[in-house]
């Protein structure tokens, strides 16, 4: 009875501890199932799209108790890709990103609050150019579940808007008033740790 009763505890408890670590994710970086891209208008009459190419993170997530849920990413800088190569070149250049001075940018979250239907704000901060500051991101929680291959996967995709000159980025200065703020999408799909 003693054995039965300590093997039930035992059982418990790795139930338990799996469910702790169940809610830890890595970016799945390898597999290219997630996207960090932006857009800025050029000039007021089009929109110039990119993205970084080089990128990894990790993020907890818990249906249950949001509190918990946070997330952490840190991009290369170097690896921004606008499908130009010059136009590349002089954006990681000391004009804009000065990639060589800041090779890296990262968000850290500081809260999750969900706002329905799968629906959530992610505040946290971005640093960027050297500089932090507070951004706040739209996320939806797009789904999880078992992958076909023995994993478990979760994915998300989050907006949000920026304005460069507030990280150091004098990019109104050089393409104009319309060109002030960044869209930012991230698309993010995790494997279970």
């Amino acid at each position: 009875m003693k054995k039965l009763i300590a093997g039930a505890m035992a059982a418990s408890i790795l139930s338990l501890a799996a469910q702790v670590q169940a809610a830890d994710y890595a970016i799945d970086k390898k597999g290219a199932h997630a996207f960090v891209q932006f857009r800025v208008k050029h000039l007021g009459y089009s929109w110039l799209y990119g993205r970084f190419n080089d990128f990894d993170g990790e993020f907890t997530y818990d249906e249950k108790d949001p509190s918990k849920n946070k997330v952490k990413v840190e991009v290369k800088t170097e690896s921004l890709d606008s499908n130009h190569a010059e136009r590349d070149k002089h954006l990681r250049s000391a004009d804009f990103l000065d990639t060589k001075k800041f090779p890296t940018a990262t968000f850290v979250s500081t809260g999750y609050k969900p706002t329905g239907d799968n629906k959530a704000e992610l505040t946290g901060n971005l640093t960027l150019h050297g500089v932090t500051k507070p951004i706040t991101i739209a996320v939806e929680h797009i789904g999880a579940g078992k992958d076909p291959w023995g994993g478990y996967r979760a994915g998300f995709e989050g907006r949000a808007t920026i304005k460069p000159d507030d990280f150091g980025i004098p990019i109104s200065k050089k393409l104009g008033p319309a060109s002030e703020e960044v869209e930012l999408f991230l698309t993010v799909e995790g494997v279970r740790k």
